[in-house]
């Protein structure tokens, strides 16, 4: 670093840049709250079983050995976090990632975690 100011160990131009360019604390909790959804790995299941197909709670609960009623509940969740998107067929209802951003997630964690 050049000449900046350094106070006590502190370069203060570096603090004042790095505090211009964080996000607002909303936006941060936000992203704190969407991780918790990544936090539990039934959710996880559930998001990878729907990676490349449109599926059924039925299906769900059979590929993932879970009651119906638990993925349903996990479902929910993941609906009101946007991370999961259904249509309607006649009685049945299908599930599949709501978009491309909840694939790329979904991709980068098994990426770092295979590191």
């Amino acid at each position: 670093m050049s000449q900046e100011e350094v106070i006590n160990g502190v370069h203060e131009d570096l603090v004042k840049r790095v505090l211009e360019n964080q996000p607002d604390d909303e936006y941060l909790y936000d992203l704190s709250e969407l991780f918790k959804i990544f936090g539990d790995s039934t959710r996880i299941k559930i998001l990878y079983s729907m990676f490349d197909a449109e599926l059924n709670v039925g299906e769900m609960s059979k590929i993932l050995n879970l009651s119906q009623s638990s993925v349903s509940h996990q479902l929910r969740i993941l609906k009101d976090a946007k991370l999961v998107k259904f249509r309607r067929e006649g009685k049945s209802i299908y599930y599949s990632l709501d978009d491309d951003h909840v694939r790329m997630i979904l991709s980068l964690g098994m990426e770092h975690v295979e590191e």
